[in-house]
């Protein structure tokens, strides 16, 4: 695949219309490496997350939403397939989706499996990119599950950020056969690096510091790595300045 076609996708938080579309002109302006755009569906905010890629269309091609599988039941259509067709999206992320505390949203227990063969029957030709997360249980269970998440028809992954470039290595290596978007996300406190281990079970090396400077360079071995292997890269900053934390490497 090689560096010309790396796909590097920025993540954003869909607050507002205003919110989004003030970030992607940021993006588009001085991160000229972003080729796409992802965006997580948050149950806090009312903007859904294939909404907001319908207001990111227009500014870049390739809009990816996230969709939960908890919010699909399988014995009614896709709520969303007629605004994702209209819309001209063609790919998105499916992840399984925390069931929330205030259970006023009605859920579903509709397996990811399942879910994955929904949408590849009810609008085909989408491009479907499952979770893959190095951390919930061991290598050989996640990369298992990441098989029979293949076979049901998904078409790559989006991983959890990375923190540790040697964890890297070992899962770039596993997943070379896999089209896979390559999680980074940049942790500038302690707070937030306790609440990464603590949540999500993931891990950093020991010479880890919450700054700038070691998350510039942390993406900057990523993406060499990534540019001459076969995959993609996305940023997820969360809360951190986009343009602090890519200007010059994006």
């Amino acid at each position: 695949m090689g560096s010309c076609s790396m796909r590097v996708s920025m993540e954003l938080v869909p607050r507002n219309k205003e919110s989004i579309l003030d970030e992607v002109e940021k993006i588009s302006k001085n991160l000229k490496k972003v080729n796409a755009i992802n965006i997580p569906d948050l149950l806090r905010f009312d903007l859904r997350s294939w909404v907001a890629c319908g207001h990111v269309k227009p500014f870049f091609e390739n809009a990816i939403p996230h969709i939960r599988a908890v919010d699909i039941n399988l014995n009614e259509p896709l709520p969303m397939a007629a605004f994702l067709i209209e819309n001209h999206l063609k790919e998105i992320v499916l992840i399984s989706g925390d069931i929330p505390q205030d259970m006023s949203r009605k859920m579903y227990p509709s397996d990811v499996l399942e879910v994955i063969k929904k949408f590849k029957r009810e609008i085909p030709g989408i491009k479907i990119y499952a979770a893959f997360d190095p951390y919930r249980q061991g290598i050989h269970q996640e990369l298992d599950y990441a098989r029979a998440k293949r076979e049901a028809g998904a078409d790559g992954f989006f991983t959890q950020p990375f923190f540790d470039i040697r964890l890297f290595d070992i899962y770039a290596e596993l997943l070379q056969s896999y089209d896979v978007f390559w999680g980074v996300s940049p942790v500038l406190t302690m707070n937030s690096k306790n609440y990464w281990e603590t949540r999500n079970k993931a891990v950093f090396p020991k010479n880890f510091t919450p700054t700038l400077d070691w998350n510039r360079d942390f993406a900057k071995s990523v993406l060499s790595r990534i540019a001459s292997a076969d995959g993609n890269a996305y940023f997820m900053p969360i809360k951190a300045p986009i343009l602090d934390c890519f200007e010059g490497i994006l």
